[in-house]
């Protein structure tokens, strides 16, 4: 942190800002900035000697008004809508910047929106590492929701299963639709 003090010091000693800048260790414009807001706010040695460095920082740049802030979105309810089928992060960001905007807010952009969710999912998912060797198992399932198949005689949509097998230790997956989930 820049000793503001101790540059009003040294420039009441008639010391240049050269000078004073390399003995409290900061750029000359620094030097020259501050002077500068002390010769504005009306700051002199004199009026500082008495105050801690904190305090004359406090004076020569008061904090300005923060303004509007970014609304934090509340990730244990994103992380419970996620679970519903047919959402995802992009739907749940839509209207997260939907509600922030019509409480005059400042939403977060996409991006940390998606990094501050992989924050809470990293701190807050238990985890677990399962060991598997090659070709010991195969995990199936049928998809969560159905697809479309055209009937190209017909030309309806027919709703169609999907079937997956996945091999855990390569990765590699195996899908097939079926019209049904009955086994034939």
């Amino acid at each position: 942190m820049t000793n503001y003090k101790e540059i009003l010091r040294l420039h009441s000693l008639g010391l240049n800002n050269t000078r004073i800048a390399e003995s409290c260790g900061c750029a000359r414009s620094t030097v020259i900035s501050t002077l500068r807001r002390a010769g504005e706010q009306g700051i002199a040695w004199d009026v500082v000697r008495g105050l801690s460095e904190t305090d004359v920082a406090a004076r020569l740049f008061p904090a300005a008004s923060p303004g509007r802030q970014y609304r934090m979105p509340d990730y244990e309810k994103v992380h419970r809508e996620l679970q519903r089928p047919g959402v995802t992060l992009s739907l749940l960001w839509v209207e997260y910047c939907e509600e922030c905007r019509a409480a005059g807010e400042l939403p977060y952009q996409s991006t940390q929106f998606n990094k501050y969710y992989a924050d809470y999912v990293h701190k807050t998912k238990a985890t677990m590492r399962l060991e598997h060797r090659p070709g010991e198992t195969m995990q199936v399932d049928w998809a969560g929701q159905t697809a479309s198949i055209l009937d190209a005689d017909t030309g309806e949509l027919v709703p169609a299963y999907l079937f997956i097998a996945v091999l855990p230790y390569s990765g590699y997956a195996y899908t097939e639709a079926f019209l049904d989930m009955k086994i034939s």
